[in-house]
């Protein structure tokens, strides 16, 4: 396809989408199109799901493969799996650069090369979709083997044909804005507390009723207030958004866990069915990371979970207090590694009675009896 031919497929893919009626027939529009631009075999579009720290599958379009559904139920992977869309993205923006789009090929490593061998295709090109500044997903369009690869050409115009993509699909998000909000933290795109609330309970009624494994991880940013007083506040906002994304990143290595901003610079995860001892890795991975963060200085982490000797959890408010306890102790020692309630024998007692001289550096969440 020579240049006018693309020129006319990127008309067609914006006109298709602006006539779309729906936020379903929006996807459907821009993958189809994107195909058909690329002279691709099958296209796919995702969105990164912060909150969940998975890229869930909106619809995939063309040739498709067994197991493949035009519009999936529940086809989503773990960020955890694919981290070119947390971390190769970022790495590229702090340089000075824009988001591009690369190049898988079969024959290749890793999971996407896998995936192409496994349905029978040569190669992919892989371009993020970037609405407001910020990661939302990603075009994925491949061809079939014995096809031609993709080469640097094509990443190009995959990347323009993701610009054209995010434009559209701004306008369809509108529609949902008011919605999402409502549980939606803007600056990080995370859950909000109002979120957390409402998945907490849930998860403790599990608990309650088949003994499922409930875990809360809390977690303070260090370093915030320096960065907004010598830097300045959208400095601050860029470590508090740069953080969100290794939340989401870490949270994707426990299936259903919650990833959320509750305000400030604290955040946590909200598990459900995953062990304590997979939960305590995931923190460790969050730490070691946040401790890698150019602005920041690294973060406190506290857990609190229904699978370590912690007593009776009968509330939210209760695991609150025992992952705030935790989370403080790492706080006040400088800790590197999660604090894990139970675990270190210290922390229940913390939570249960104020320590003598330090009511007012930390209040827990709840108040005594609430529990």
């Amino acid at each position: 396809m020579g240049v006018d031919g693309r020129l006319r497929a990127v008309v067609g893919l914006a006109q298709a989408m602006a006539a779309a009626q729906t936020a379903r027939d929006s996807v459907r529009a821009a993958a189809r199109g994107a195909r058909l631009a690329m002279d691709g075999s099958f296209a796919a579009i995702s969105s990164w799901e912060r909150e969940r720290g998975r890229l869930r599958v909106l619809v995939n379009e063309g040739e498709r493969t067994a197991g493949e559904e035009e519009f999936p139920q529940d086809e989503s992977y773990p960020v955890h799996d694919f981290p070119e869309i947390t971390e190769f993205l970022h790495e590229r923006w702090a340089g000075g650069g824009g988001p591009h789009a690369w190049v898988e090929v079969a024959g290749g490593s890793g999971n996407r090369a896998a995936g192409l061998k496994r349905r029978g295709r040569g190669s992919c090109v892989v371009a993020p979709v970037v609405l407001h500044g910020r990661a939302w997903g990603e075009l994925y369009v491949a061809r079939n083997e014995g096809l031609p690869l993709f080469d640097g050409e094509d990443t190009e115009f995959a990347t323009v044909l993701a610009a054209v993509i995010a434009a559209g699909l701004a306008q369809s998000e509108r529609l949902e804005e008011v919605r999402k909000l409502a549980f939606t933290d803007p600056l990080t795109g995370l859950a909000n507390r109002r979120a957390v609330d409402l998945a907490l309970d849930e998860a403790l009624e599990r608990h309650r009723l088949d003994g499922t494994v409930v875990s809360l991880v809390v977690c303070d940013l260090n370093g915030l207030k320096r960065v907004n007083d010598t830097l300045g506040h959208a400095m601050g906002d860029r470590l508090l958004e740069r953080f969100g994304s290794v939340l989401s990143l870490c949270g994707a290595m426990l299936p259903g866990a919650l990833a959320a901003r509750l305000g400030g610079d604290e955040f946590c995860l909200v598990s459900a069915g995953p062990a304590a001892d997979a939960v305590v890795q995931a923190a460790e991975q969050l730490c070691a990371r946040a401790a890698d963060l150019e602005l920041g200085e690294g973060v406190a982490c506290g857990i609190a979970s229904t699978g370590d000797p912690i007593g009776p959890v009968k509330s939210s408010r209760r695991l609150f207090r025992l992952a705030d306890a935790a989370q403080y102790k790492a706080k006040a020692a400088r800790s590197p590694k999660p604090v894990v309630a139970g675990r270190d024998t210290a922390v229940v007692p913390l939570a249960d009675t104020p320590v003598p001289g330090t009511p007012e550096r930390r209040r827990f969440r709840g108040r005594l009896g609430d529990e």
